[in-house]
């Protein structure tokens, strides 16, 4: 059996396959789906290549759908906060999230110009999976969006609602693929090939174990400012290059969904939210002009209190704002491993117009962080054997 932190299902690798070191501990598939219940789906399109012709292609899209909750409680509200570092974009349902601090059904993520459709096929299939759950009631559902322009036909509006409803009927727990799947198709981040990526932290907390899951959709970011675990990798990097056969506007963004079992209130989610932009900069995104960096983190607990039902007291249990910190570790971890994985698990891509976009050297990853990461592990291990030594010095002093 292949070992999922190293590989994705369809074989190709993780970040952590080529020696990149992180911090924390990781759930056991690193994958947001460590959160109980958070299922994830994708539909992927790719046809065609040459000329653009729009309406027929070269297509490169396709949609992610993230279930919150399994299929028969998605009516069920969960706790969530939504924050936007740069507006430039599109994450539907925000205005009720800043309102109620909740929201239901399942997340869509795809292209710019189809956000109305799995928004709206989202409506479509639960009519169909959970037929009384809007009968007497309205819904706003979450769908986020990048801009995938120079890869794929986006004006040709080639996602139907056929493909959102298989999305969602795929979802599926354990571990999920990454790269130029699903909505992160045609997505690129930092000059490279990029797209779907995820990751997951385990914190301990009085006697618990809780897990945080970050999945992103990562199109951003410039060439020159490509960090990777510290090191400035931009520099390094200036091949092999983009071919751009027509113009590359500057259109990137990133979104990025955080999934939590612990118990926290709206207003922690908002504030563990405000946090993924510091995992977003430990890879050298800075938010440029028109990049819609919008990110949204939900908890799967206090189903009963989120539900609020009319005509008694909700109570809902919430680890306290002092002790939010290992969570907040937990989310920067998470997304710069998420960001990273989409890096990592793809390979070079032409689209419309013969237009390029070459994949993150696997080469120059193993020769850098091999040697480094084996240097590192040998620093830790001799300063962990420094403190055991002092620590047995301190005993003997004591007796």
């Amino acid at each position: 059996m292949t070992d999922p932190h190293l590989t994705t299902p369809s074989g190709k690798l993780r970040a952590r396959a080529v020696d990149i070191p992180f911090e924390g501990t990781p759930g056991r598939f690193n994958a947001i789906t460590d959160v109980p219940g958070v299922t994830v789906g994708y539909t992927t399109l790719i046809s065609g290549d040459g000329p653009l012709v729009v309406g027929k292609g070269p297509v490169r899209t396709g949609v992610t759908a993230i279930l919150p909750r399994p299929r028969d409680e998605l009516a069920v509200p969960a706790f969530a906060g939504v924050f936007s570092a740069n507006g430039n974009g599109e994450l539907t349902g925000s205005p009720l999230i800043e309102e109620l601090g909740a929201f239901n059904l399942p997340i869509t993520i795809t292209n710019t110009h189809s956000c109305g459709v799995s928004r709206d096929a989202t409506l479509r299939w639960m009519q169909t999976v959970l037929p009384h759950a809007l009968d007497s009631a309205w819904a706003l559902p979450v769908a986020g969006e990048t801009y995938d322009g120079f890869l794929n036909d986006i004006n040709g509006h080639h996602l139907s609602f056929e493909h959102v409803f298989s999305a969602l009927d795929t979802a599926e727990s354990g571990p999920i693929d990454e790269g130029s799947v699903g909505g992160g198709t045609g997505m690129i981040t930092f000059g490279f090939k990029a797209g779907s990526g995820t990751s997951s932290r385990s914190v301990d907390w009085n006697g618990e174990r809780f897990t945080i899951g970050c999945f992103v959709q990562s199109n951003f970011g410039a060439r020159r400012n490509l960090v990777i675990r510290g090191i400035r990798a931009g520099a390094e990097l200036a091949e092999p290059a983009i071919r751009d056969n027509t113009p590359r506007a500057e259109k990137s963004s990133i979104i990025a969904i955080v999934a939590t079992d612990a118990p926290f209130m709206p207003h922690q989610l908002k504030r563990l939210a405000k946090r993924v932009p510091l995992g977003v900069a430990l890879t050298g995104g800075y938010g440029y002009n028109s990049s819609g960096d919008i990110f949204l983190a939900f908890s799967t607990a206090n189903a009963d209190a989120a539900r609020g039902a009319a005509g008694r007291l909700a109570s809902a249990g919430y680890i306290p704002d002092a002790d939010i910190n290992p969570f907040v570790d937990a989310v920067i971890q998470s997304v710069e491993e998420a960001i990273l994985n989409a890096l990592v698990a793809n390979e070079d891509m032409s689209g419309r117009d013969g237009n390029f976009v070459p994949a993150l050297p696997k080469g120059w990853l193993e020769g850098r962080f091999g040697a480094h990461h084996t240097a590192d592990r040998s620093w830790l291990s001799f300063r962990g054997l420094r403190r055991l030594r002092h620590g047995m010095a301190l005993e003997a002093a004591k007796d």
